[in-house]
């Protein structure tokens, strides 16, 4: 060890990045505690200060209180799970078949006029259902 860094101390280490905090729930329902317990002007900013946070940790954390978040069961992540309805299944397969029956009802419409150009073209008569 040399003489310059006897005098300075230790080497201080720069850590390359850096970690955002996480706080329990129980650290945050003590701080939101103790934070609606403040009665005089300034506490909660010196509630704040003391803990090193922000007042919007206390913002949010009052929000997730409200919404039952705080209350020790962790919530469930994801997207909600949306309860199918069996009728929804079923208008959905009248409306594709209806689909599918319009598609054809449409095709043989088509046919049937191309036939008539066909038999006006080579001047013959279609034969009609009373003949």
């Amino acid at each position: 060890m040399s003489a310059l860094e006897q005098a300075l101390g230790p080497a201080i280490e720069v850590v390359a990045k850096a970690t955002r905090r996480q706080f329990t729930v129980e650290y945050k329902r003590k701080i939101v505690r103790e934070a609606d317990g403040c009665k005089t002007p300034g506490a909660i900013g010196a509630l704040l200060r003391r803990e090193g946070l922000y007042s919007s940790h206390l913002t949010t954390w009052r929000a997730a209180r409200e919404r039952g978040e705080l209350a020790g069961v962790p919530p469930k992540r994801g997207p909600a799970r949306r309860v199918s309805d069996p009728r929804d299944k079923r208008i959905a397969d009248l409306e594709r078949e209806s689909t599918r029956w319009r598609k054809r009802a449409e095709r043989a419409e088509a046919l049937v006029e191309l036939q008539k150009q066909v038999a006006a073209l080579l001047g013959t008569p279609l034969a009609t259902e009373t003949s």
